[in-house]
């Protein structure tokens, strides 16, 4: 079991490759199929030393409702952007936002900048070298410090208990 470990270091990773390397190719014969696994194996074991190691998930409900309440405001925003957009007579306030962060490790910050531009009418643009801020555009900016305290409580505070503790 060890050696296949070594073997597959992500055998999800592997899958996926195998399967979008038949999608490319748009064919199951031997030769592809061959061709396809030889990659799905040889690319996760030429590049895992490029990759950090995976982090621990801590909390793993807590993750769960943090893919939901994401899923959720991203459709939320999506309807609030359309209704800002298409109702007459207002114009967005745009604007930045520098965010404070609490989180420090490289893939929480990540995870929660993504998160943040995911969520239409806001892009994160930014963040610190030091990881100290985040420079955030939104659509329509009413009440900064708002804002500051929304993404800290539904993003930032769950992230940091799912992988920092």
């Amino acid at each position: 079991m060890r050696s296949l470990g070594r073997l597959l270091p992500t055998p999800t990773l592997s899958l996926v490759l195998l399967a979008v390397w038949l999608l490319l190719v748009r064919s199951l014969s031997p030769g592809q199929l061959l061709l396809g696994a030889v990659l799905a194996v040889g690319i996760p074991l030429l590049i895992r030393r490029l990759w950090d190691p995976l982090p621990r998930v801590r909390k793993p409900w807590t993750l769960c409702r943090f893919v939901a309440r994401v899923l959720w405001d991203i459709l939320k925003a999506n309807v609030e952007v359309s209704y800002l957009i298409l109702k007459p007579g207002r114009a967005p306030r745009p604007g930045f936002v520098e965010y404070p962060l609490l989180v420090r490790e490289p893939l929480t910050v990540t995870l929660l900048a993504n998160t943040i531009t995911l969520t239409p009418g806001t892009v994160s643009t930014n963040i610190r070298l030091d990881r100290s801020s985040l420079l955030i555009h939104v659509l329509d900016l009413d009440d900064e410090q708002a804002l500051v305290e929304e993404i800290r409580s539904r993003y930032e505070r769950p992230l940091k208990e799912i992988f920092e503790c």
